[in-house]
């Protein structure tokens, strides 16, 4: 079985560090927004999907991202552009595994109206309480658009096979998750939002602003036990990281 990984640039946000960085300074940084195109044999997987298309051009919901950050999308940056330019049918995407529901993450489920959802039980509960969704900036409109949904708790073996394996982070979110998958001789750990940068990984510091820091602390520690034992650490927003990616990771 043959699983590979292609990472597919989504879009750029930019704010200051100390948005990202608890107590850094105001030094503009950018982070792209990737999406994870993940071939297992012949079924397609994402690991997140980008942004809104109403974040292209003009309007409300661009108005209110840009309250909080410079925003570079367009057209090309939507998933099913860039699907496209992987040679994938977005109709033909048959799963979507979501780190979390921010609008950076979830938004291109719009494009991908046959994807099955999967997400972790925690995660999709907190979409739709009132109170928690507002603490962590959800849109239910992001999301509930109707997909078929899986709800897991803990890690999930997503093919029954050790392939491709959602491995709970929680901490950023409520239900944060991270996606394990297995190549051909090594295995590779995309951690999304439990790890924005390398440094983060480092042991460097974390946003200001999430969910439960004690608990990010804590998935960030069996992350790098993870990559003690030979695992390698893909970080979420990372401009470095991104542009050393080959266009395949097989």
């Amino acid at each position: 079985m043959d699983v590979t990984i292609e990472p597919l640039s989504c879009g750029t946000l930019t704010a200051g560090r100390s948005m990202f960085e608890a107590g850094a300074d105001d030094t503009p940084r950018s982070l792209p927004v990737p999406a994870w195109l993940i071939r297992h044999g012949d079924d397609i997987v994402l690991l997140d999907c980008g942004m809104h298309h109403d974040l292209v051009g003009a309007g409300p919901a661009r108005e209110v991202v840009e309250l909080f950050f410079g925003l570079e999308v367009t057209s090309d940056d939507l998933v099913a552009s860039r699907l496209g330019e992987a040679g994938v049918d977005p109709d033909e995407v048959g799963i979507v595994i979501l780190s979390h529901l921010h609008f950076d993450h979830v938004g291109g489920l719009a494009q991908l109206p046959n994807a099955r959802v999967i997400v972790q039980a925690d995660e999709w509960a907190a979409g739709f309480d009132a109170d928690l969704a507002a603490a962590n900036t959800f849109n239910p409109s992001d999301f509930d658009l109707g997909h078929d949904v899986v709800t897991v708790g803990g890690e999930h073996d997503v093919f029954d096979d050790g392939r491709i394996v959602c491995i709970p982070t929680p901490g950023h979110t409520p239900g944060h998750q991270s996606l394990r998958v297995r190549l051909s001789d090594r295995e590779v750990v995309l951690c999304a939002d439990c790890a924005y940068f390398g440094e983060t990984l480092d042991g460097g510091p974390l946003p200001p602003i999430g969910h439960d820091h004690e608990a990010q602390a804590a998935s960030l520690i069996r992350l790098r036990a993870m990559r003690a034992a030979g695992t390698t650490l893909v970080p979420g927003h990372d401009a470095a990281v991104m542009a050393s990616l080959p266009a395949r990771l097989d």
